[in-house]
């Protein structure tokens, strides 16, 4: 049984968005997680965009075009990832910490 995957077509403007997001400081992991597409499609787009190549490669012209909505959903879904990951960070940072100061008290024994 041989499944045959549809090849994705983004619009330039998603494509756009997505190269924004990265220069911006984003990890491309975090922004492909985040919009649902594979890290390397974002990787290739952040190069072509860096050769000044990225403009309607690979659009289809019957493609949706991507709403200011949808553009602020995606930047928002972005902010959320990065600072769920800086959270993350914090809390194992304080636990490492605390596990640190707990060593040093007396009757702590592990």
């Amino acid at each position: 049984m041989t499944e045959k995957h549809r090849r994705a077509k983004y619009t330039p403007e998603f494509k756009m968005e997505a190269v924004r997001q990265v220069s911006s400081g984003q990890a491309i992991a975090v922004v492909a997680k985040v919009l649902g597409i594979p890290s390397a499609s974002v990787g290739n787009w952040v190069r072509l965009a860096a050769q000044g190549q990225l403009s309607g490669v690979g659009a289809d012209s019957a493609a949706a075009k991507v709403s200011p909505e949808q553009m602020e959903l995606a930047r928002l879904r972005a902010e959320n990832a990065r600072l769920r990951m800086e959270r993350d960070i914090a809390k194992k940072a304080a636990a490492y910490f605390a596990q640190d100061t707990l060593r040093g008290t007396p009757g702590f024994t592990k």
